[in-house]
């Protein structure tokens, strides 16, 4: 074989690699998801966010919740059997209202038990749909988010005082108008949660939570952790698989030069030096 010959096949070997890998990751997870299946006789459905690395020059890409994902995440539902458990894995951002709202009011009118799992963070969209379900199993240091509205990127509640804060006269047409679609936001999105909580809680309470996350009373990045959300009465549980976190192992983070963060991946025990 000539040197001509060799170049090529490295080459191609090259060009194949992100590809076969991307393809090995596929079916790794595959394998995975049918384990948890087996092993809890439900449905997994995945909902997770994090940049892989897709093209040839390795871009990586970031996504976020999308009419797309709405559309498997119903289609996964269509499928299943009315007395199947579900449990949906959340590891997202958040993303589009719309899809989100469709996600969540798909899974609440699911009759059988709905358990979602958040290994890391379900923010935004993420929260509203793990909202919607029975069950939320939080690993210890995961967390949650407020579900209040974004108008352009702005939290709708913070346009809305701006109103109170500045006279009208000297406030440009642009932003009022921005105040009252941020007025029609804020007043779907309350009733919107009264909805899909409304099986959970009922009275004062209800209205308190529904307040809480959706009104803006935080910042739209506000990290809800699992004693918070403990403390306004969600249905959380810090009981999670072992399975997930493997499952989780399959989604990499695309790395470009040096790694932030290296450890020796294996348990570590305190060890006794007087034995």
């Amino acid at each position: 074989m000539s040197g001509f010959e060799i170049f090529w096949i490295l080459l191609f070997a090259l060009i194949m690699q992100p590809f076969l890998r991307q393809k090995f990751l596929e079916m790794a997870r595959t394998k995975m998801i049918q384990k948890i299946e087996e092993k809890r006789g439900s449905r997994v459905i995945l909902l997770v966010h994090r940049q892989e690395t897709m093209s040839f020059f390795g871009f990586p890409i970031m996504k976020f919740i999308d009419i797309n994902d709405s559309e498997e995440v119903i289609r996964a539902i269509h499928l299943t059997d009315k007395d199947v458990p579900i449990d949906i894995i959340l590891h997202t951002p958040g993303g589009l209202v719309l899809a989100s709202l469709q996600i969540a009011l798909a899974i609440k009118k699911h009759p059988a038990k709905v358990t979602a799992y958040v290994p890391h963070y379900a923010m935004s969209g993420g929260t509203l749909i793990a909202l919607a379900c029975d069950e939320i199993v939080m690993d210890e240091h995961a967390v949650l988010g407020p579900v209040d509205p974004q108008i352009e990127g702005l939290p709708a509640s913070s346009i809305l005082r701006l109103l109170k804060k500045k006279p009208l006269d000297k406030i440009d047409d642009r932003t009022l108008i921005l105040a009252d679609v941020a007025e029609m936001a804020l007043r779907q999105m309350k009733e919107n949660l009264r909805l899909i909580l409304s099986d959970k809680f009922s009275g004062e309470k209800l209205d308190q939570i529904v307040e809480i996350l959706s009104q803006g009373y935080f910042t739209h990045d506000y990290p809800i952790t699992f004693e918070e959300a403990k403390r306004l009465g969600l249905p959380v549980s810090k009981e999670m698989p072992v399975e997930i976190y493997q499952l989780m192992k399959l989604f990499p983070q695309p790395t470009r030069g040096l790694p932030s963060v290296e450890y020796v991946p294996l348990p570590k025990k305190k060890i006794d030096f007087r034995s």
